[in-house]
């Protein structure tokens, strides 16, 4: 149950209301999550749409990006989205198997995405340096500089989502995952 203030999506107004009215067609409808940004910080819903539009423009492609925000979601335990990027990744062509796996950091299937994964975990779970280790180990995989930049990005892109919905238990509209 959702702890934070969350309006009725359908008596926004303004700059709210232009943005649910936006994600409603851009995807059917205002996942719950969106809907307690917008009803409470409307111009950090503006950043994290802006945040996602960013991250299209990287060179990590969607399955990349799902990965990583699989792994994240379950080392961060934010029920809310891995839910949400398993529906995601169910798009970019995963199978609940694969999907499972990268839950827990690791991607038999790619070595490459397996290396992106284990990376992104790493940085997360790392206090202090990463290892110089883990560095080298992405960029033998083939990822350039600009490529862990833009993976750091999506990491603390969906570590804002993560916390949001574990501060506030955001009810979970998305299919239950297995």
């Amino acid at each position: 149950m959702n702890r934070l203030h969350t309006i009725d999506i359908n008596e926004a107004t303004g700059e709210t209301e232009q943005m649910f009215s936006a994600i409603k067609r851009a995807v059917g409808k205002v996942p719950n999550a969106y809907a307690v940004l917008g009803s409470n910080a409307p111009g950090v819903l503006g950043q994290v749409l802006q945040t996602g539009a960013a991250l299209k423009q990287t060179q990590l492609n969607a399955r990349e990006q799902d990965a990583i925000n699989l792994a994240i979601s379950e080392a961060s335990g934010c029920d809310y989205c891995v839910a949400a990027h398993s529906f995601t990744g169910k798009l970019a062509g995963f199978t609940n198997e694969q999907m499972h796996e990268l839950r827990n950091g690791a991607f038999s299937a790619d070595a490459k995405i397996d290396a992106l994964v284990k990376f992104a975990v790493n940085v997360v779970k790392t206090s202090g340096t990463v290892p110089a280790d883990a560095v080298n180990a992405v960029k033998q995989a083939g990822y350039s500089d600009r490529q862990i930049i833009e993976a750091l990005y999506a990491i603390s892109a969906i570590l804002f989502t993560n916390m949001l919905n574990r501060v506030n238990d955001t009810v979970v509209d998305f299919p239950k995952v297995a």
